[in-house]
C-alpha cells in the first residue's frame, strides 16, 4: 500500500472512494462540501440524512456514487465536537476510514481531513499512522489468511502538500508499532529469551546499532542475582539485552530505556492458579517489546540522541532450582531482598537492569513493565501509570503521551509506602501490603538509581485490547512505543 500527501482539492480528485471528515454540528454542507455535493447530485446530503449522520467521533456512513462519476464511493467519518479536535482526532479517524475502505473492497482511497494546529506534517503524520496500524493484521499462526479479498493499494492524502519526511516518519514508528504487537501476541514457544536477542540482534544488523548480549556467566561476574534468581527455574538461557543507537554525530541527549523481559510467568512456586489468567503471561514482556519497538523505530528515524535499550530476557518457571519463598537474592548494586513472593519477579529483573543503565551514565532513565495488577485496578486497561523521580522527565512523557495519543496518569511517589517493604532479616522485601501495590512497586525499583532522573511506567493493562480501540486493533497494541518515541524525539 502507498500512502502520498498532495495539493488535489477534494472536489478535483478521482479514484475508487473519497473520505470526508465532518465535525459534530458541522454537518450542513458548505463551501467546497456544498460544490461537491452538487457535482456528485446531491449524493453527500442524501447520505447524512438517511444515515442521520452527526459527527459523533468515529462514526462512519458510505454509500454508492451515482453512474458516471469521478468517484465509485463516498465515505463519511465523525471527527466529534470542534473543541476536542486533535492529532489523535485524526489518528482516530485515518483508521475508521481504513477500515471501512477495507470492507467496502477501495483499492484507491482519497482522504480529506482538517489540518489540526496548522500543521501539516504532523497532521499527515497521525493520519498515516492511523491507516497503517488499523489495516495491520498479524496472520502469522493461520494455516491461511482469513482476509483474501482486494486490498488497499494506494491512499492520497488531499491538500497537505508534499509530506513525504512525515509519511516516513510515520511509517518509521508503527513499524516499531508493530513489531511490539506481534513480539506480544507471539506464544511463549515462539517468543523466548532466545529469539528476543535475536531479534534485538536484526534490529541492530538493519538500522546499525550495536548489541552486547549478556550471557549467565557474565551476569554472574556482574553480580546480578535478583535477576538471576528469577532465571534459575527455567531451562531456557536467560539473555540480558543490551542494545545502543549512536548517532553519528554529537548526542545531544543519553537516554535509557528498560523494558521487563519476561517471555512466560507461571508464577513461580507462588504458582498462579486457576483464573489467574496464566494463559496470557505471554504478554509479560510487553515491557521489552516496546522497548524492543522503540529501538527499531529510533534506527529508522535516527535522532541525535543515544539510546540504550536494555531487557533482561528470563522465563519464571517452576522446578527443582527454583527459588523458593523466603530466599533471600542479592542485586548487582548489593542490596539484599527477602522473596516473599515468587510472583512478583519482574521488579526483580528489573532491579539489576537498573543498575546495569546507571552505570552508562545515562541523563534519564524510563523503564516500563507489565508489573501490576494493581495499577490495572487504579487507572483500568486503558491507562498506563507513571512514577516519577524527575519533574522534567515526567513532564516530557506526559508531553510524548498526549501526542502519541497514548493514556498515562502520573501516580504518587509515596515514600511512607516503602515500610509495608522492609524486611526483618534483608534489605526489603520484594512485595508490601495488597493496598498501594503499584506504588509499593515503583518504590522497591526506586531502590535501584542512585541519582539519575528516572520514571517508571506500568503498562499492565494497555498492552492488550480485548476489542477494537481506534487504531489498536483486537489483541496487542504496541503501547507505548510511540510516547517513548516521541520522548526520544524530546528536543531532539
Amino acid at each position: 500500500m502507498e500512502i502520498r500527501a498532495t495539493d488535489t482539492p477534494r472536489i478535483e480528485w478521482t479514484g475508487d472512494a473519497l473520505a470526508v471528515g465532518l465535525l459534530e454540528e458541522a454537518t450542513t454542507l458548505t463551501g467546497d462540501l456544498a460544490q461537491l455535493d452538487e457535482k456528485l447530485g446531491g449524493t453527500l446530503q442524501e447520505l447524512i440524512e438517511e444515515t442521520e449522520f452527526k459527527g459523533s467521533a468515529g462514526s462512519t456512513a458510505v454509500t454508492r456514487v451515482g453512474v458516471g462519476s469521478s468517484i465509485r464511493k463516498i465515505i463519511l467519518v465523525g471527527l466529534g465536537k470542534p473543541d476536542t479536535l486533535s492529532l489523535n482526532s485524526l489518528r482516530r479517524a485515518a483508521a475508521a476510514i481504513a477500515r471501512t475502505a477495507k470492507q467496502q473492497k477501495i483499492k484507491t482511497l482519497g482522504i480529506s481531513l482538517p489540518v489540526v494546529n496548522e500543521d501539516q506534517a504532523a497532521t499527515t503524520q497521525a493520519i498515516t499512522e492511523g491507516i497503517v496500524l488499523a489495516l495491520h493484521q498479524d496472520n502469522r499462526f493461520k494455516s491461511e489468511p482469513e482476509d483474501k479479498g482486494a486490498k488497499l493499494e494506494q491512499v492520497e492524502l488531499l491538500g497537505l502538500g508534499n509530506q513525504e519526511t512525515a509519511i516516513n516518519r510515520a511509517h518509521g514508528i508503527c513499524s516499531g508499532v508493530i513489531l511490539a504487537r506481534e513480539l506480544v501476541a507471539a506464544p511463549a514457544n515462539i517468543v523466548t529469551p532466545i529469539s528476543l536477542a535475536e531479534t534485538a540482534e536484526a534490529i541492530a544488523s538493519q538500522y546499525g546499532l550495536s548489541l552486547e548480549v549478556l550471557e549467565w556467566e557474565d551476569c554472574e561476574k556482574l553480580g546480578m542475582g535478583a535477576f538471576l534468581g528469577v532465571a534459575q527455574a527455567s531451562e531456557m538461557p536467560p539473555k540480558f539485552i543490551h542494545l545502543t543507537y549512536k548517532p553519528e554525530g554529537t548526542a545531544k541527549r543519553k537516554l535509557a530505556i528498560v523494558g521487563k523481559g519476561l517471555t512466560f510467568d507461571s508464577g513461580g512456586l507462588n504458582i498462579k492458579g486457576a483464573g489467574s489468567g496464566i494463559e496470557t503471561m505471554k504478554m509479560d514482556m510487553g515491557g521489552a517489546a516496546a522497548t524492543l519497538g522503540a529501538a527499531k523505530a529510533i534506527g529508522h528515524l535516527k535522532p541525535d540522541v543515544e539510546v540504550h535499550f536494555i531487557s533482561a530476557a528470563t522465563e519464571n518457571m517452576i522446578s527443582g532450582t527454583a527459588m523458593h519463598p523466603g530466599d533471600i537474592l542479592t542485586a548487582s548494586n548489593g542490596k539484599t531482598i527477602e522473596v516473599n513472593n515468587t510472583d512478583a519477579e519482574g521488579r526483580l529483573t528489573l532491579a539489576d537492569a537498573l543498575v546495569f543503565a546507571e552505570k552508562l551514565g545515562v541523563d534519564a532513565i524510563v523503564d516500563l513493565a507489565t508489573l501490576t495488577g494493581a495499577c490495572i485496578v487504579a487507572l483500568g486497561n486503558d491507562i498506563g501509570g507513571i512514577w516519577a523521580t524527575d519533574d522534567t522527565v515526567a513532564s516530557q512523557l506526559k508531553a510524548a503521551a498526549e501526542a502519541a495519543g497514548e493514556k498515562f496518569w502520573q501516580m504518587p511517589m509515596e515514600e511512607k509506602y516503602f515500610e509495608g517493604l522492609k524486611s526483618p532479616i534483608a534489605d526489603m522485601k520484594n512485595t508490601g501490603p495488597r493496598a498501594g501495590g503499584s506504588i509499593t512497586a515503583a518504590l522497591f525499583l526506586k531502590q535501584f538509581v542512585k541519582e539519575t532522573p528516572w520514571a517508571h511506567l506500568d503498562v499492565a493493562g494497555p498492552v492488550w485490547a480485548d476489542k477494537e480501540d481506534g487504531c489498536n486493533n483486537a489483541g496487542a497494541t504496541g503501547y507505548p512505543v510511540r510516547t517513548l518515541v516521541n520522548w526520544v524525539l524530546t528536543d531532539a
